[in-house]
């Protein structure tokens, strides 16, 4: 799960040699003026590969001389010829840069030989901007005449923080430096686009194949369908391909009754990017990882965690340090306790065998059907993906917010399958139009996310496009599509990044963005309504019948909340630890390409982790949120602002749950204000207190009264 996409300084790009000569007349390129379509919607059916090149190069070519201008001017620094003028610069950049949206949710070969040549310029052309020593004087002028500008809050946070992205780019380093740190920012954004191509192909070349109907039984009809089609389509007629998703667990493990399939199938998942051919992405983490720890040393910083971390909510090494110890202890505790029941299991069937990581959610959803009686299977007709969107996430956003949705056709999409909603206040005033991308293509990235296509900004006059995208199988022609729960728990919480971005009302571009360990936290709040009895009662209703998910079921999907809370946490857990391992240790204690398994098996061991039975969610070399560029050492912001999180949905409940003045509390004092103040305060200023622990621990049963509940009743 990926927030809404971050600030345009991050954005800009040099030219590039040699794209002049494909320049198409400036007439046909639509990414060369400002669209005429509502709220400067994308003419999606206009643009084509051939314009991003050429648009990237006359944006970067204006911004550049706009920068230029503010740098060099004669004019003494003030906050509007400076900071403002710089929050003004590049606006056909921001237009161009759609394109990092489409190419991760349809993208093509040549969209990644683009995302190839842009890497390195992006990196230079920020690097161009935030060490030109002329525009730092300006900005390090203004700030130490700060308390004399007489400047509202928001406009006295945005010109503190121009000077902090500076400093933390290397503004302050020597010449010398500066020419180090720029050739490490162009190698790390070649490396960072090469490691997520890999992963994006080598997911596509590893899908698995099976030469008969019965290695995949315990699959339904529909899925062994697509498994044939899928097999066709490679020219392999009678047989049947599995794709792989993004995690090392795949769906498909939870139903496959056969020990073989299962391992064949994990073992292609774990095999990723480790074995050799071209998309073997092993050297390429050792060398991120190096590099990174070579430029945060060059920084002033012991590691690139300790860098990154300072930028968040969480602070310091040491505080995260600190709280996933907390976490991590009780939660292998829990997930051995499980292993445990599900080891009697596999011991019932035929031969017995020791539980693998394999296995262990094929047994998992036996013990989960004995216990409660809750089958997956039982939930999917009642999760039909039109009464999920429409009369649940969206009815509840409609119930906490009074907000209103409009589908509406006559603008173009990207894809077919795309939906796109008008967005309406309860006043009727239109507050954004929203972009929903469901079903999973081989051409579009893994995982869920949001994106938004046109950012608010009251200084630009500019109004919310914003995307969510999911990754649901899409059913074959004719059926309905039918999620599973994590599916539609998915939908909500990425609807929640959806809301931040719509109810944006910052005035500085600057502020579209916000810490990365907080940008999950208010998504993650949205998820309760997904379970929220009333909004349940609205949306869960069977396909075919339309009879309303039954009060037995609902019932069991609470009781079984917690149930595999040990594994879902340890295994988040393990990819959060290896995360902090690449990057906690200085670049010398890296290791090469050969020692990439190695080091990801100690560190694992080291933090106590290493449940054979349980894989990380993901591992290195397809460790996307980390080696990508993302969320390197920052992908403990999941459980970090789930910590807020339940905080926040505690709050709720005392306050009487789907209420609209919970929403709008919500909207007005958070959602609303971006990063234009402190985000920590924001949560304080809305909850009355300081974060605390306690609710997360008991929510996934890592407390002692959890511990104890989550014990086998075998």
């Amino acid at each position: 799960m990926r927030g809404v996409a971050a600030l345009w300084l991050r954005c800009g790009l040099l030219a590039l040699a040699g794209a002049a000569s494909a320049q198409p007349a400036a007439s046909h390129n639509p990414l060369l003026v400002e669209s005429s379509l509502p709220f400067n919607y994308p003419p999606f059916d206009r643009i084509r590969n051939e314009h991003f090149l050429p648009a990237f190069e006359q944006g970067m070519s204006e911004r550049l001389a706009e920068v230029q201008a503010i740098a060099g001017s004669a004019d003494a620094p003030t906050f509007d010829n400076t900071i403002v003028a710089l929050e003004r610069a590049g606006a056909l950049l921001r237009r161009a840069r759609i394109f990092f949206n489409l190419n991760g949710a349809n993208g093509n070969p040549d969209m990644q030989q683009v995302a190839r040549a842009l890497a390195p310029k992006l990196a230079a052309h920020n690097d161009a901007i935030q060490l030109d020593p002329a525009l730092f004087r300006r900005i390090d002028t203004l700030y130490a005449a700060r308390d004399t500008l007489g400047l509202d809050p928001e406009s006295a946070r945005v010109l503190w923080r121009y000077r902090r992205d500076f400093i933390r780019a290397g503004a302050q380093l020597t010449d010398e430096d500066k020419a180090r740190l720029r050739a490490l920012n162009a190698e790390l954004a070649t490396l960072q686009t090469t490691f997520e191509q890999n992963v994006l192909k080598e997911r596509d070349a590893s899908a698995v194949i099976f030469a008969t109907r019965d290695e995949l039984a315990g699959l339904d009809e529909a899925s062994i369908t697509e498994a044939a089609a899928a097999a066709t389509s490679r020219g392999m007629e009678g047989k049947f391909l599995i794709a792989l998703r993004n995690t090392t667990g795949q769906t498909s493990l939870t139903v496959l009754k056969s020990h073989v399939t299962r391992e064949k199938l994990m073992a292609a998942s774990l095999a990723r990017g480790s074995h050799g051919g071209p998309y073997d992405n092993r050297a390429v983490v050792a060398a991120i990882a190096r590099k990174r720890g070579e430029r945060a040393l060059l920084l002033g910083y012991p590691n690139h965690a300790a860098f990154q971390l300072e930028d968040g909510t969480v602070g310091s090494v040491e505080l995260l340090n600190k709280t996933l110890a907390q976490l991590a202890p009780p939660a292998v505790a829990n997930a051995r306790r499980e292993a445990a029941a599900l080891q009697a299991l596999a011991d019932e069937e035929k031969g017995g065998y020791p539980l693998g990581a394999a296995d262990w959610a094929y047994f998992a959803e036996k013990e989960r059907v004995a216990r409660y009686a809750l089958d997956e299977a039982q939930l999917r007709p009642y999760y039909e993906l039109d009464h999920v969107l429409l009369d649940g996430v969206f009815y509840a956003a409609g119930r906490l917010y009074g907000l209103r949705f409009h589908e509406r056709r006559d603008l173009p999409v990207y894809e077919p399958s795309v939906r796109v909603f008008d967005v309406f206040n309860e006043d009727g005033s239109q507050l954004a139009i929203f972009l929903f991308d469901a079903y999973a293509r081989p051409n579009k990235s893994g995982g869920a996310w949001a994106s938004a296509y046109v950012g608010q900004s009251g200084l630009l006059g500019t109004r919310p496009v914003v995307a969510n995208h999911l990754n649901i199988p899409k059913p074959p022609p004719g059926e309905p599509t039918l999620l599973t729960h994590d599916e539609v728990t998915t939908a909500f919480h990425e609807f929640g990044h959806a809301l931040h971005a719509m109810f944006s009302r910052v005035i500085y571009p600057r502020w579209a963005g916000v810490p990365l360990d907080f940008v999950e936290y208010p998504s993650q709040v949205n998820e309760m309504w997904a379970d929220w009895p009333e909004v349940l009662e609205h949306y869960a209703r069977h396909y075919q019948t339309g009879t309303a998910l039954p009060r037995e079921l609902l019932d069991k999907i609470h009781a079984a909340s917690r149930f595999n809370v040990g594994f879902t946490t340890t295994e988040y857990l393990a990819a959060t630890l290896l995360d902090q391992a690449w990057h906690q240790v200085g670049a010398a204690a890296l290791p090469d390409a050969d020692g990439v398994l190695d080091f990801e098996a100690a560190a694992l061991k080291r933090y106590g982790v290493d449940l054979t039975t349980l894989p990380p969610r993901y591992r290195s070399t397809y460790f996307s949120h980390s080696f990508s560029g993302g969320y390197s050492a920052g992908y403990y912001a999941y459980i970090w602002a789930e910590v807020m999180d339940a905080d926040t949905v505690e709050w709720m409940k005392r306050h009487g749950g789907l209420k609209r003045e919970n929403g709008d509390r919500f909207r007005n004092m958070l959602l609303s204000r971006g990063g234009s103040i402190d985000v920590l305060q924001m949560f304080r200023d809305f909850t009355g207190g300081e974060p605390d622990i306690q609710p997360l621990l008991v929510r996934r049963g890592l407390d002692a009264q959890g511990a104890a509940a989550s014990q086998p009743s075998r």
